[in-house]
This record gives structure tokens, C-alpha cells and sequence, in this order.
């Protein structure tokens, strides 16, 4: 990257709203997101979101896209690589006192944890908890949390499970400090499933864990009788089922971490077509 294309980069991202709107972008790569779910997300006036987009926009760090009637912001990963690869080569020297802590070594394990997170850890993370322990076998160890405290195990997500096997003896609603404690489990994989848990601000993960969002509609907010809210939560769990079956059959010891980040993004968008 020239410097001063750096330099445009760098001073777009040095005022604190533009910044928050891009590390929210961040957050949903490399899928977009829609003005009003950042405004709502981050609290933000529309007239001051506009602002800060097209800066974004402009300097090369998001890009927009139209979906229907609807314009979807996300980050432009490469001019973003560009960047921090400008930072860390040009300006850093490529010393590898700085380096090091970027490019952790991945190492070779039997077991993978890997954590879900949804915003009531109700349903749709504990459809995957579930069926990750079941699918996934030995090879991985399944969590979940709610980034929202209190909450209890829907009755229709436990019914579903039930149906398809699974043993909901084990499973109990978590808030996510569990996992952010120093003696919690280090993860190897870290899933958002709803897109109110993406836009929520987390501090960096311990041992920068791959990371992926699945973000899908939430089935407790289904309508309707009893039988068509239990259609909506099968579904919700069939989808979450195709994301995990094609998961647990990436050859995880053959892929180095750009490989395995771009494959975990692709499931998702692979389940949708």
C-alpha cells in the first residue's frame, strides 16, 4: 500500500465513530450488514452513520452492495490485509518482536474447542453445542454462552433436539464470562449464530481463535400456532446442522490459518445457496 493511500486509512479509522462502525464490519466478515442494524447496533444517528460510511467507503476500507432494495456495508478484506500488512512490514520493519504475538504457531491437536455464541443461549448456539458433541465425536469439545444473562433453554429448542437424539441432559444456558475467565477453556474456533451477538463488543479471545458468524433469524421470535413456531425451530436447527456437518469435515491438519479462516467463512455462504 503507497503511503498515502496509509495515511487516508489510518486517518479515517483515527476518529472513534468511524472506527467502531469498521470494527462492527469486522465483526460480520465477510457478510454486510445493513445501515440500520449498525445505526441500531451502535446507537448512532443515520444522518451520522451516512457520514462515517462513505468515509469508509472512500478510503478503500468497506464497500457497499446492493441486496434487493437494501444497501449491505462490509469490509473490504483486501485493502484491509493491504493495511495492516503496510503497518506491521513498512512501519513495524517486519521485527519479529512484533510479529510474533500476529502469527501465533497453530498447534497440532487431537481435540478442538470450539465456542458458539448467540445473544440469550436459548436456542440456536445450543443447536449447535449439541450437534457439534454428537457430530464431531472426540475430535471436538462443543460450547455456547448468551451474551445476555438469565436466560432459560427454550422448551421448542429442547423438543427438537430430543427428536433428533440428542442427550439435553448436559445442556444448561451459560453467559458468556464463563469463558472470558482466565481459567476458562482456550478456544480453537469461536462462532457468532445471531447477528445481535456480532455487533456486541468482546475483547480479543485468548490465542486468536479462528472465527466465523452464521448469523440466522432468531426462532424464538417465530408467530404463529405452537406447530408453526416447532417448523421454524426445526428449520433453525437444520440449517445450523449443514453449517456443522461441513465443519467437522475440513481437513483442519492440512490447512494453515488462511486457509482454514476462508474455508470456515464459506460454509456459511455455501449453506445459503
Amino acid at each position: 500500500m503507497e503511503a498515502n493511500n496509509a495515511a487516508r486509512a489510518f486517518t479515517c479509522l483515527g476518529h472513534p465513530g468511524r472506527l467502531a462502525v469498521f470494527r462492527l464490519l469486522m465483526r460480520f466478515a465477510p457478510r454486510g450488514v445493513r445501515p440500520t442494524e449498525i445505526a441500531e447496533a451502535l446507537a448512532l444517528k443515520p444522518n451520522t452513520l451516512s457520514h462515517h460510511l462513505s468515509d469508509l467507503t472512500g478510503c478503500g476500507l468497506a464497500r457497499v452492495m446492493r441486496e434487493g432494495r437494501s444497501l449491505l456495508y462490509s469490509v473490504d478484506l483486501d485493502r484491509t490485509e493491504a493495511l495492516i500488512t503496510y503497518l506491521a512490514l513498512d512501519l513495524g520493519r517486519a521485527r519479529p518482536d512484533l510479529l510474533a504475538p500476529l502469527t501465533p504457531e497453530r498447534p497440532m491437536s487431537e481435540s478442538f474447542n470450539v465456542l458458539f455464541i448467540c445473544s440469550g443461549n436459548s436456542a440456536r448456539s445450543i443447536f449447535a453445542e449439541a450437534a457439534l458433541r454428537d457430530l464431531g465425536g472426540a475430535r471436538f469439545n462443543a460450547y455456547s454462552a448468551g451474551t445476555r444473562p438469565g436466560t432459560q433453554l427454550n422448551p421448542f429448542a429442547l423438543e427438537v433436539l430430543e427428536r433428533n437424539g440428542h442427550d439435553t441432559a448436559p445442556l444448561r444456558s451459560k453467559h458468556l464470562s464463563e469463558f472470558q475467565a482466565e481459567d476458562a477453556p482456550r478456544m480453537d474456533f469461536v462462532f457468532t449464530v445471531c447477528d445481535t451477538a456480532a455487533a456486541e463488543e468482546c475483547p480479543p479471545w485468548p490465542g486468536q481463535p479462528i472465527t466465523g458468524h452464521w448469523g440466522l433469524p432468531d426462532p424464538v421470535k417465530a408467530q404463529g400456532t405452537d406447530a408453526e413456531k416447532a417448523l421454524v425451530f426445526a428449520q433453525t436447527y437444520g440449517a445450523l446442522c449443514r453449517r456443522i456437518e461441513a465443519f467437522v469435515a475440513l481437513p483442519m491438519a492440512s490447512l494453515d490459518r488462511i486457509s482454514l479462516q476462508n474455508r470456515v467463512d464459506a460454509i456459511d455462504a455455501e449453506a445459503k445457496d
